[in-house]
C-alpha cells in the first residue's frame, strides 16, 4: 500500500522533497545522467522503463548547493533548472534516479543519493547508464563496456555479454559514484554503451535497445522492445539514402565499417551531414 505524503527533510540532513513512499523492498537503483546524454541513451531508457512499468515520481533531490545560482542555469538565453528526480517501479522493485550532473560538491550529492536510497528502501545494488563515444559505424553492433566496484558482483554477472572498460583518463561521475557506493557496502556497476561518434547528439536506437535488452534480462522485465527495431530500421534507411546521394560520405562510413580511422576533418563532416539529416526528418 502506498502512503502519500509531501514534505522537505531538513536540508542539512537530506535535501530531499518526498512526494510519496512506494512499496519497494531492497530494490535495485538505476541512475541516468542527462547532462551529457550521448545518443539520448539514459533519458530514453529511463522514460521507456517508467512508461512501460508504471514508474511513479516519488521524490526530488533539491538543487541548492550543487548547481550555479541555486540551481538556475542559462542556455541560449533560456532558464534551465536542473532536475534530480526519483521514480519507483513497484512491479519490478526498481528505484530510478534521473539527474543533471552536479556542478559542485560531487561527493555530497552522490552520497545523498545513495544515503536516501539505502535508508528508505535498503537499495541492494546500483547501476549507472552511460553512453561512450566510439569510432564505429552505425551499422555495427554496440558493445556494453562495464566498470564494477566489487569483484564478487562482477562474477555474478558472467554470461551477460559484457566487456570490461579500460580507461586511464580522469574518472567519470559514474565511476566516482561506484567508489562511494563501495564505501557504503553497496555493489554496483556502470554500463558504458558504445555510441557511434556521429550519432552522439542524436538518438541511437540501437544502443538504447542493447541497454534495455540487458536490463530486460537482468531484472526479468518482460518488455517488448520491437518498437526499437523499427527505429533502427528507419534510421538506417535514412542514412542509406544519404550514402546513395553522397559518395564521399558513403566512402567515409565504409572506412569505419572496415575498422579504419578518420581524420578530424572527416569526422566533423560526417557528424554534420548525419546530424543535419536526422534533424530535418525528426
Amino acid at each position: 500500500m502506498t502512503v502519500l505524503r509531501k514534505g522537505v527533510m531538513a536540508a542539512e540532513k537530506a535535501p530531499v522533497e518526498i512526494y510519496q513512499t512506494p512499496n519497494l523492498d531492497h530494490p535495485s537503483l538505476l541512475i541516468g545522467w542527462q547532462t551529457h546524454d550521448l545518443g539520448k541513451l539514459s533519458s530514453t531508457v529511463i522514460h521507456f522503463l517508467n512508461e512501460r512499468m508504471g514508474g511513479r515520481e516519488i521524490a526530488e533531490l533539491k538543487p541548492f548547493g550543487f548547481y550555479s545560482f541555486g540551481g538556475i542555469r542559462f542556455k541560449h538565453d533560456l532558464v534551465q533548472i536542473p532536475v534530480s528526480h526519483f521514480w519507483a517501479c513497484e512491479k519490478k522493485n526498481l528505484l530510478i534516479f534521473k539527474s543533471d550532473e552536479p556542478e559542485f560538491e560531487y561527493y555530497q550529492f552522490l552520497n545523498k543519493v545513495l544515503e536516501w536510497a539505502e535508508s528508505h528502501f535498503q537499495a541492494k545494488d546500483v547501476y549507472t547508464l552511460n553512453g561512450t563515444f566510439s569510432f564505429i559505424a552505425h551499422t555495427q553492433p554496440r558493445r556494453i563496456l562495464t566498470v564494477f566496484n566489487q569483484n564478487e558482483f562482477k562474477e555474478g554477472l558472467q554470461g551477460y555479454d559484457l566487456e570490461e572498460l579500460t580507461w586511464e583518463g580522469p574518472p567519470a561521475l559514474s565511476s566516482y559514484l561506484l567508489w562511494i557506493a563501495n564505501r557504503r557496502g553497496i555493489p554496483g556497476m556502470s554500463l558504458w554503451v558504445e555510441i557511434p561518434f556521429y550519432l552522439a547528439e542524436r538518438e541511437d536506437p540501437q544502443a538504447i535497445k542493447v541497454t534495455l535488452s540487458f536490463l530486460n534480462k537482468r531484472f526479468n522485465l518482460d518488455l517488448d522492445l520491437s518498437e526499437f527495431d523499427l527505429r533502427i530500421r528507419n534510421q538506417h534507411e535514412r542514412i542509406a539514402r544519404l550514402r546513395e546521394e553522397n559518395t564521399e560520405i558513403n566512402d567515409t562510413i565504409r572506412r569505419l565499417e572496415n575498422g579504419l580511422m578518420l581524420n578530424d576533418e572527416e569526422q566533423l563532416k560526417l557528424t554534420k551531414e548525419v546530424h543535419d539529416l536526422l534533424k530535418e526528418e525528426e
